[in-house]
């Protein structure tokens, strides 16, 4: 049986942003599956992990991550606003679209869906809470328009729900949080070591 990635993200996180294809190429190499979570990080699982919203920590912390997000753009070569147009921004919308493509088509389009809407974020100054935005990203993709009315049902809005308890469930605090056989690793800077746990 092959590993499995639990893939928690927040479509707002410039985190996820900096990691998402390097985790696309290392599932591939370790032909791994990767179960796309999308959270609820600020709304639920923050206020439970002690975690706050960039907003409300110390300056030191918020001028610390400028420098981090810097770093990281130019050590990766992916470019990076270090303060988008659109940010802060709401993820819901995002998260339940990533949703929906998965139900409908799979993790490939998941992972598709979540690529563009974070690339939309923080690389092309986007509104990634703007349906007429989620509805370019899909037509961008090749992926049906149908699925920004999919990402609006109760089903999907249950299995968002239910994504967030499990990353509550799994003591994840903060996105990304990539889960391999029930240990988890924290942030785009740990990918290193999910390789290692995929290779194992």
């Amino acid at each position: 049986m092959g590993h499995a990635v639990d893939y928690y993200l927040a479509p707002q996180s410039p985190w996820a942003y900096l990691g998402h294809q390097r985790l696309v190429e290392i599932a591939a190499r370790a032909g791994a599956t990767v179960r796309v979570m999308p959270i609820d990080l600020g709304g639920k699982v923050f206020p439970i992990s002690g975690g706050l919203p960039l907003g409300q920590r110390a300056p030191q912390r918020q001028a610390y991550r400028l420098v981090e997000l810097q770093r990281f753009s130019e050590h990766l070569n992916a470019p990076l606003n270090l303060k988008p147009k659109y940010f802060p921004v709401g993820g819901d919308d995002a998260a339940r679209l990533i949703i929906a493509a998965d139900l409908a088509q799979g993790s490939a389009a998941a992972m598709q869906v979540a690529g563009a809407v974070l690339s939309a974020c923080w690389a092309q100054e986007r509104n990634i809470a703007d349906d007429k935005v989620l509805a370019e990203l899909l037509a961008e993709q090749g992926l049906p328009a149908a699925l920004l009315e999919q990402s609006h049902s109760q089903a999907v809005q249950e299995r968002y729900e239910a994504y967030t308890q499990a990353a509550i469930d799994a003591g994840v605090f903060g996105a990304p949080s990539y889960v391999v056989g029930g240990e988890i690793f924290w942030g785009q800077d740990r990918l290193d070591f999910v390789e290692r746990a995929l290779s194992r």
